[in-house]
């Protein structure tokens, strides 16, 4: 009988998970992914997921006796894969717009080239 009023009765020591720390790893990894993907799309889910991550390091320090420390590493892991997937995304937009700037200049010159030719 005690084995079943355990189970009815809760547990006020039981600490909380942070509400979005599983949010913000999900979008760290997906923006670690959309990165490579023109980088704007790892640009998004990493301001989205470094500003949800950062909510729960607040609301963390705030009360850190209130919530599992499961909890802490998962929103302090999404913080850092959503600081990798901005690198990320940033890098792989500027090396599209040097790419276009070198090969566009390039591009412009030949056609150049062809219609003074054709003259």
């Amino acid at each position: 009988m005690t084995e079943q009023q355990n189970l009815l009765t809760p547990n006020f020591n039981q600490k909380n998970n942070l509400p979005n720390a599983t949010a913000s790893i999900v979008l760290g990894i997906i923006s670690i992914l959309g990165g490579f993907c023109y980088g704007v799309f790892g640009i998004i889910f990493g301001i989205v997921g470094l500003v949800l991550a950062n909510k729960d390091l607040s609301l963390y320090n705030a009360n850190p006796e209130n919530y599992s420390p499961s909890s802490i590493s998962n929103a302090k892991a999404g913080r850092v894969c959503s600081i990798i997937g901005l690198v990320i995304g940033v890098l792989v937009i500027l090396s599209i717009a040097i790419f276009i700037a070198f090969f566009g200049t390039a591009f412009i010159e030949e056609i150049k080239k062809a219609s003074e030719a054709n003259r």
